[in-house]
């Protein structure tokens, strides 16, 4: 039996704003490396992933508030994920 992810109501209630470029704005500014990428749905900033050295997309949701939700900005993902209330949603769009 398969246990259904627990979808907070920033995440039913989403209107996504797609990814629309590949690179970590914070990233780039200092010239370093990211993994993977995330959008901010709220401003639309591109960041870096937990797994990325600076985690940026974690650091936004944290220092700007109502920032908490972003979708993957990575080519053929389409999952959204909320920092507030630790909720994924594997089909955002």
């Amino acid at each position: 039996m398969s246990l259904k992810p627990q979808i907070c109501e920033h995440l039913q209630t989403l209107e996504v704003n797609p990814p629309d470029k590949y690179v970590c704005d914070e990233c780039t500014k200092t010239g370093d490396s990211w993994l993977h990428l995330r959008k901010c749905q709220t401003c639309g900033t591109t960041l870096c992933c937990d797994s990325s050295p600076n985690q940026h997309a974690r650091k936004h949701a944290e220092s700007h508030e109502g920032h908490s939700v972003v979708v993957s900005a990575e080519p053929g993902e389409k999952w959204s994920y909320c920092f507030e209330h630790d909720s994924f949603n594997p089909k955002a769009y």
